[in-house]
């Protein structure tokens, strides 16, 4: 007589290979296929990333006599991605510079929309896509990526004279702000913010 083994279920820790929820151990769930932390939950269990993932500094940008850091790659995008909120006017004349690149159009400041830094977005992958944002209030909301907060390029016409955005900048509408209860005139704050 042969004896199979019983099937059994793997179970999987921080980052480790899932299928689904059934696959990670505890509060983890599955995030394209590695368990991580529920951001719905907001408990860190996974360590952060390592340091060897930090974006390094691409080159230098002068204008108006001082230096700007330029980045061609953001942090890590985890299920809690620190980030830095700043405030953008995507209505035409605003502070964004030209129309939005996802679709070459300018947008009312009441849309829940927002302008990620070029290693977030991507080569324009991001576009439409809908991201969930989490302020240290505790208040979340869901916002689209319509734009780039470009981190290569600025102090031109076209980025509104404004330098390079920092590599981990989540560029939001008053919308955005107004649904995380915070003041704009903050100018900016720290958030999490995940793909939703």
């Amino acid at each position: 007589m042969i004896s199979l083994p019983l099937p059994s279920h793997a179970i999987s820790s921080c980052t480790g290979p899932c299928r689904d929820l059934n696959d990670c151990e505890g509060q983890l769930i599955c995030i394209n296929g590695k368990c991580d932390d529920d951001p719905d939950i907001g408990i860190r269990i996974c360590p952060s990333p390592s340091p060897s993932h930090d974006c390094k500094q691409h080159g230098t940008l002068y204008c108006d006599g001082r230096r700007y850091p330029t980045y061609k790659c953001s942090p890590p995008v985890t299920s809690s991605t620190p980030a830095k909120l700043t405030n953008n006017d995507f209505s035409e004349g605003g502070d964004g510079g030209g129309p939005s690149s996802c679709d070459g159009k300018y947008h009312s400041n009441s849309e829940r929309i927002v302008a990620l830094s070029t290693g977030w977005f991507d080569n324009r992958s991001r576009c439409g896509r809908m991201i969930k944002i989490t302020a240290r209030n505790g208040r979340s909301v869901r916002a689209k990526v319509v734009d780039e907060c470009d981190s290569m390029r600025g102090c031109d016409k076209e980025h509104a004279y404004q330098p390079p955005c920092k590599n981990n900048i989540v560029d939001g509408s008053d919308a955005v702000w107004n649904a995380l209860g915070l003041d704009k005139d903050l100018g900016i704050v720290d958030v999490t913010w995940s793909l939703a």
